[in-house]
Protein backbone atom coordinates (compact mmCIF):
# COMPACT_ATOMS: atom_id res chain seq x y z
CA UNK A 1 0.00 0.00 0.00
CA UNK A 2 1.40 3.90 -1.02
CA UNK A 3 1.25 6.38 1.21
CA UNK A 4 -1.44 8.95 0.93
CA UNK A 5 -1.04 11.82 -0.53
CA UNK A 6 -3.26 14.31 2.38
CA UNK A 7 -3.01 12.77 5.61
CA UNK A 8 -6.37 11.41 6.92
CA UNK A 9 -7.19 10.73 3.32
CA UNK A 10 -6.96 6.55 4.26
CA UNK A 11 -10.55 5.83 5.76
CA UNK A 12 -10.84 3.11 8.32
CA UNK A 13 -13.62 1.05 8.86
CA UNK A 14 -14.40 -1.12 12.15
CA UNK A 15 -12.96 -4.42 11.78
CA UNK A 16 -10.29 -3.33 10.05
CA UNK A 17 -6.78 -5.13 10.99
CA UNK A 18 -3.57 -2.51 11.21
CA UNK A 19 -0.11 -2.65 11.77
CA UNK A 20 1.54 -0.29 14.32
CA UNK A 21 4.67 1.20 13.88
CA UNK A 22 5.74 -0.23 17.51
CA UNK A 23 5.63 -3.68 19.12
CA UNK A 24 2.71 -3.83 22.15
CA UNK A 25 4.72 -5.45 25.02
CA UNK A 26 2.89 -9.21 24.21
CA UNK A 27 4.79 -8.82 21.37
CA UNK A 28 1.91 -8.39 18.64
CA UNK A 29 1.87 -5.65 16.17
CA UNK A 30 -1.87 -6.27 14.51
CA UNK A 31 -4.70 -4.18 15.81
CA UNK A 32 -8.75 -4.35 15.24
CA UNK A 33 -10.01 -1.44 15.20
CA UNK A 34 -13.05 -1.76 17.17
CA UNK A 35 -14.37 2.09 17.18
CA UNK A 36 -13.72 5.11 14.57
CA UNK A 37 -14.39 9.05 15.12
CA UNK A 38 -12.12 11.37 17.14
CA UNK A 39 -10.79 8.75 19.25
CA UNK A 40 -9.69 5.00 17.91
CA UNK A 41 -10.53 2.16 19.75
CA UNK A 42 -8.49 -0.99 19.25
CA UNK A 43 -7.84 -4.73 20.34
CA UNK A 44 -4.59 -6.46 20.32
CA UNK A 45 -5.08 -9.46 17.66
CA UNK A 46 -2.60 -12.00 19.77
CA UNK A 47 -3.40 -11.06 23.62
CA UNK A 48 -7.15 -9.62 23.75
CA UNK A 49 -6.00 -6.10 25.24
CA UNK A 50 -8.11 -2.72 24.56
CA UNK A 51 -6.89 0.73 24.16
CA UNK A 52 -8.21 4.06 22.83
CA UNK A 53 -6.16 6.87 21.10
CA UNK A 54 -7.11 9.77 19.67
CA UNK A 55 -7.10 10.16 15.58
CA UNK A 56 -4.17 12.05 15.30
CA UNK A 57 -1.81 9.62 17.37
CA UNK A 58 -3.47 6.22 15.58
CA UNK A 59 -2.93 7.81 12.43
CA UNK A 60 0.81 8.49 13.02
CA UNK A 61 1.18 4.60 14.17
CA UNK A 62 -0.17 2.75 11.55
CA UNK A 63 1.90 1.55 9.22
CA UNK A 64 -0.31 -0.51 6.85
CA UNK A 65 -3.75 -1.84 6.68
CA UNK A 66 -3.48 -5.69 7.05
CA UNK A 67 -6.77 -6.87 6.01
CA UNK A 68 -10.06 -4.42 5.04
CA UNK A 69 -13.15 -5.42 6.83
CA UNK A 70 -16.05 -7.49 4.84
CA UNK A 71 -19.60 -5.11 4.41
CA UNK A 72 -22.72 -5.95 4.30
CA UNK A 73 -22.53 -7.97 0.91
CA UNK A 74 -19.47 -9.82 1.39
CA UNK A 75 -16.90 -7.87 -0.85
CA UNK A 76 -14.02 -5.71 1.01
CA UNK A 77 -14.09 -2.47 1.15
CA UNK A 78 -12.49 -0.27 -1.62
CA UNK A 79 -9.04 -0.13 -1.70
CA UNK A 80 -8.55 -3.86 -2.07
Amino acid sequence: MTRPLFPGSVKYHVGDIVELRKTHPCGGREWEITRTGIDFGLRCTTCGRRVMLPRHKFEKRVKRIVRYALDLEGQTTPGT
